[in-house]
């Protein structure tokens, strides 16, 4: 008898091959949304963000206190007269295809950031030059001092300043990118992304993660599942039973309604991650009438109340909070300065307004999300408001990923363009006046709306300067009476989503997004 030596070798790897893959964790996710964009920086939208978490890192990032700490940087400099700051790269940072991260990247990738992220526009006007002294160090020279540089870099929520390779970077940031490398900790797999179905996840064996415990979105990103999947799932009630049968591991927001169901079962665990929560937000287009004049938005902010819209998506006061300010109530800028009436659904008001505004009846182009449920019944309500209010409203339903890419067309609302829309921020988006990206007044600079007013651009600009806390509240006040004049969003009330998870998933962080390095599942 003799051995067949290769076969046995075969057999062998095989086993060893198929025990590896046995002894890999897998977790399947449900969240609030289908991929189906990939560029963080082409959009605001939040699955992409959380998509950016995954694959891509951040030169510096936000911890749990708010504080923001060095993540590629290993150390800066700062000139006394603080215009001048050098950056070092922290040794062993890779891109996913085993290419060195450079400072030329980095600068790359900061110029295509700052062109579209309201605080990085904001910070841009700062920079006098961006150069890089090697491979591992760059210069930034200011021409006047602000506190935008270290935060923006750090900046924990959409549009966050992700790092990517220079050739993706110098991408025109209004065209989507079509590589998706990155140099974060997990690695996307692009030949088993399925838009409607699937999007897949792999933990980076090269990522080298800093040495410190893990804070926030900061600290040491260390990935301990090999596999992550997210599943497109836009029945909740298929979601929640998936969860309470163990088919999957996480929804990232469960419906309010069925979240009781959640709470009953001794297997799942609810975790409040975000403790500030989020903002209903409804947002002109203000090129098209009739939202150019600013009488006619003053009328929806008399027209809308807050508590409509929280019933008729949350339902439980529990998870959430009447709050008119405009920069998030437990904030330190929290204040109702300027609020005054609004939001009270005063419909004789917004008549008034709309017949001094010569409004002739044209009907409303309002955006209508139909499969993301924490979205789904703002539009009906604010149709509802808006027609007592005096307008008329054509509501059109599309599913999310649609309306995100139809609210950057310009066009005519009769050609596919758009009067409102309504969405959410989360509140570590809108702490401060630069932060707000709905704020940003800065005409085609400006986020999809497009407000024009150089008023609000000086507030913004005086906040950018101001250091001082007490003078810095004194801007929001001011910020706040001159949006009542020319209104560019309108928030809707505050609220919070709880993730739902298997009680075998632990190590979820507190942040102002989900993230999944430091994240275990136990058999």
């Amino acid at each position: 008898m003799t051995f067949q030596w290769k076969s046995v070798t075969a057999a062998m790897a095989l086993l060893a091959s198929t025990s590896l893959a046995q002894a890999q964790t897998t977790m399947k996710v449900v969240m609030h949304s289908d991929v189906k964009i990939v560029d963080p920086i082409w959009t605001t939208a939040y699955i992409v963000r959380n998509h950016g978490y995954m694959i891509y890192d951040t030169l510096f990032a936000m911890d749990e206190k708010g504080e923001i700490k060095p993540q590629m940087v290993e150390s800066f400099t700062e000139s006394p007269d603080k215009l001048t700051y050098t950056f070092t790269l922290r040794d062993g940072l890779l891109w996913h295809d085993g290419k060195p991260v450079t400072a030329e990247d980095c600068v790359a990738s900061i110029k295509r950031w700052s062109a579209k992220d309201a605080v990085g526009q904001k910070l841009a006007s700062f920079i006098d030059s961006m150069s890089v002294g090697d491979a591992k160090t760059f210069t930034v020279k200011l021409k006047s001092p602000t506190g935008l540089l270290i935060f923006g870099l750090g900046k924990p929520s959409s549009n966050v300043p992700f790092m990517m390779p220079k050739r993706v970077a110098e991408t025109d940031p209004n065209t989507q990118i079509s590589e998706f490398v990155g140099s974060g900790p997990f690695v996307l797999k692009t030949d088993e992304w399925k838009p409607g179905d699937k999007i897949v996840y792999t933990k980076f064996d090269k990522y080298k993660p800093r040495a410190e415990a893990p804070s926030g979105l900061a600290g040491g990103k260390v990935a301990k599942i090999d596999r992550i999947e997210w599943l497109a799932v836009s029945d909740q009630q298929q979601a929640v039973n998936a969860l309470l049968a163990g088919e999957i591991d996480m929804i990232e927001q469960p419906a309010f309604d069925l979240i009781p169901l959640l709470k009953d079962d001794k297997n799942i665990k609810l975790t409040t991650y975000n403790p500030l929560g989020l903002q209903y937000t409804f947002r002109f287009n203000h090129i098209l009438k009739p939202f150019d004049n600013p009488k006619v938005r003053q009328a929806v902010t008399y027209a809308f109340n807050q508590k409509d819209f929280l019933d008729a998506v949350v339902g439980n006061p529990e998870y959430y909070t009447l709050c008119k300010a405009m920069f998030v109530c437990g904030s330190p800028l929290a204040t109702e300065k300027g609020m005054e009436g609004l939001l009270e659904s005063n419909f004789n008001k917004s008549k008034e307004l709309l017949k001094e505004a010569g409004y002739d009846g044209t009907p409303i182009v309002l955006l209508h999300s139909t499969d993301l449920q924490s979205l789904t019944n703002l539009a009906p309500v604010a149709k509802v408001l808006l027609e007592k209010g005096g307008f008329k409203v054509d509501m059109q339903s599309s599913d999310w990923q649609t309306v995100v890419s139809r609210r950057t067309r310009r066009a005519p609302a009769a050609e596919g363009g758009w009067n409102g829309m309504l969405t959410a921020w989360v509140s570590a988006d809108i702490l401060n006046p630069v932060m707000s990206g709905f704020l940003n007044a800065s005409c085609d600079k400006a986020a999809f709306g497009w407000p024009c007013d150089e008023q609000m651009e000086k507030l913004r600009d005086d906040f950018a300067r101001e250091t001082d806390p007490a003078k810095q509240k004194a801007i929001v006040e001011a910020v706040q009476m001159r949006w009542r004049e020319q209104p560019t969003h309108i928030h809707l009330g505050q609220y919070n989503v709880p993730i739902a998870a298997r009680s075998n998933i632990s190590g979820i962080l507190t942040a102002p997004a989900p993230v999944f390095w430091n994240v275990e599942k136990k058999k």
